[in-house]
């Protein structure tokens, strides 16, 4: 998986990883060729007193030295661009799967663990990426030449390299074998954290409200001990590596001078040769340390690998239509015929056979029971999620035809939890019309009910939105939030629960003064507050999935136990009448 991963995104940098290699490759034979030049001046200058040998193939030693380091950091300099460009790419694309997944997929990966996957998981392919770039391709280049060149200098010395090599093979590769399975854990651990901390921040007046301070350190506790044991168990396996490759590479240079002692002695080797060959015994571990290091981090990269691929080859339930319906009458007819949801794997549907009509001009109220579908059943207009059975028609053309940003911009949806996102006041107004003028955002603000308190924050539409709007109340976020749909005038108005945290009074402000904004759209509007919809031209009781009834406020008290229930559950009887 880590490999088609890398292959996919480091296709495009074709040019600049052949000029790394080329670089890596001369920067490598002159590392290898440095010891060959200090053999010859120990055995033909030193040796014999010849200064001008010496101060020759020295300054030559100086030349390859500086061309060396000339193309290190050429090599570097590449791998590191192109290892941050591989990371933005898998990034972007992350970022543009996950965008494109309904409610449904979002829901089966989790918030926590799609962040964790877009930032720790990418970074883990970018550092192996960019360790590949500036070890590993070395490596190999120098082990061969190093190996080459070392039985140039004396073959019988060169067994030694018969036991380094494969004994050093073998060790890393039980290690790296035992590591994988650690790190796959650790990754998993590590969406916990990021989950239970979420919630704790999200959750953070919650906690104080039922004063659950000493319950939420408890669970982080837990969460981070686990992680910290799995992280332990990894670093114990790491803490074998050094050791044991440092431990070779001493026996085996041991074994080097001992024998080649024997070799110099018996006339078989000169001095300058044994120096060389130190040197190229320890280029040869040193390689072999550099891919050592590298298997390190292979594992880790390759569950990051697969982690990120689960994403990407995850396709959206909600598919954008090959032949796009690309115009629509613009009437704002919406129809449900027979629709029904249901979630992958779940026992029941959530809805079942809804049959609805809504009209231009007329306002239509979904009412019923917490867990009725109200919210689902919203959610198939805009396409949030579409429906397992039967259509969603708006002006007779089915939803999953029609092209996207068209039925954005016909269909407006405000929804149950209001979200303002970083910025200002204008900025979050202008999401759904960029184009919408100041005079057009408070002419939305005043029907919203919040021109008020607008007009009090500092520097009004350019006031300071925290993320997800926590420095306004929740009644001014919802106001805003609707703001923001009508900006948008879209010819279907959904609002989902969208005024359960206003006062009576500023309901029936807001209420009145939308009627007249939306008096040629089309409304549907779910809501648990029956003072809200009594007034609809249409009110459509839903229970465990089902319309159980539909027509006017006084129709429906008299004919429909349900709705009579939830009525008389908030007003009296005379109220009610």
């Amino acid at each position: 998986m880590l490999i088609r991963l890398l292959r996919t995104y480091l296709t495009p940098y074709k040019k600049p990883i052949a000029l790394l290699v080329l670089l890596q490759f001369l920067q490598t034979c002159a590392t290898l060729y440095l010891p060959t030049l200090n053999a010859d001046i120990i055995d033909n200058g030193v040796v014999d007193g010849d200064t001008g040998y010496i101060l020759t193939f020295g300054a030559l030693m100086i030349g390859i030295s500086l061309a060396q380091v000339v193309c290190n950091i050429g090599a570097v300099y590449y791998g590191a661009r192109t290892a941050a460009a591989v990371g933005r790419d898998i990034r972007a694309a992350i970022f543009d799967r996950v965008q494109s997944f309904s409610a449904r997929e979002v829901g089966h990966f989790g918030a926590p663990s799609l962040i964790t996957r877009t930032t720790n998981d990418v970074q883990q392919v970018q550092m192996l990426t960019l360790m590949t770039f500036t070890l590993l391709v070395s490596a190999p280049i120098m082990c061969v030449g190093g190996i080459v060149l070392a039985l140039g200098l004396d073959v019988p010395l060169s067994g030694v390299l018969l036991a380094v090599v494969p004994v050093l093979g073998i060790s890393v590769s039980l290690i790296v074998r035992r590591l994988r399975p650690l790190f796959r854990t650790m990754q998993v651990r590590l969406d916990t954290v990021n989950r239970v901390l979420r919630e704790q921040i999200t959750g953070n007046r919650v906690i104080r409200a039922f004063v659950r301070d000493g319950y939420e350190e408890e669970r982080f506790r837990k969460a981070n001990a686990d992680l910290t044991e799995v992280s332990l168990g990894t670093g114990r396996m790491l803490a074998l590596m050094f050791p044991i490759v440092m431990t070779v590479v001493n026996v085996s240079s041991v074994a080097v001078v001992w024998f080649g002692a024997h070799r110099i002695d018996s006339g078989g080797m000169q001095i300058g040769a044994l120096t060389a060959f130190l040197a190229y015994l320890m280029q040869i571990v040193m390689s072999v340390m550099m891919a050592t290091f590298m298997f390190m981090m292979v594992p880790r990269a390759e569950v990051c690998a697969e982690r990120i691929q689960e994403v990407l080859d995850t396709s959206s339930s909600v598919v954008p239509p090959k032949a796009p319906v690309l115009e629509l009458r613009r009437h704002g007819h919406l129809e449900i015929r027979g629709a029904g949801f249901r979630y992958p794997g779940a026992e029941e549907p959530v809805l079942r056979t809804i049959d609805l009509v809504a009209l231009p001009g007329e306002t239509t109220a979904v009412i019923g029971s917490t867990g009725s579908g109200k919210s689902t059943l919203l959610g198939l207009v805009p396409r949030l999620f579409d429906a397992t059975d039967g259509q969603v028609l708006v002006d007779g053309v089915d939803v999953r035809t029609v092209e996207p940003r068209l039925l954005a911009r016909t269909v407006g949806l405000v929804p149950q939890k209001p979200y303002l996102f970083a910025g200002t006041v204008a900025t979050n107004l202008r999401y759904g019309n960029p184009d919408a003028t100041d005079e057009e955002l408070w002419h939305a603000l005043e029907v919203a009910q919040a021109k008020g308190f607008v007009e009090g924050l500092e520097n009004g539409l350019d006031a300071t939105i925290a993320q997800g709007g926590t420095n306004v109340s929740g009644g001014q976020r919802q106001r805003l939030a609707i703001a923001r749909t009508l900006v948008q005038r879209p010819e279907i108005y959904l609002f989902d629960d969208s005024f359960s945290a206003l006062d009576y009074a500023t309901d029936a402000a807001l209420r009145r003064a939308l009627g007249e904004e939306t008096a040629e759209a089309t409304v549907v509007i779910v809501a648990q507050r029956v003072s809200t919809i009594r007034d609809a031209d249409r009110i459509v009781v839903l229970d465990e999935g089902r319309v159980v009834g539909s027509g006017r406020h006084h129709e429906l008290m008299a004919t429909n136990e349900t709705y009579r229930e939830i009525v008389l559950s908030q007003l009296t009887e005379a109220e009610a009448a």
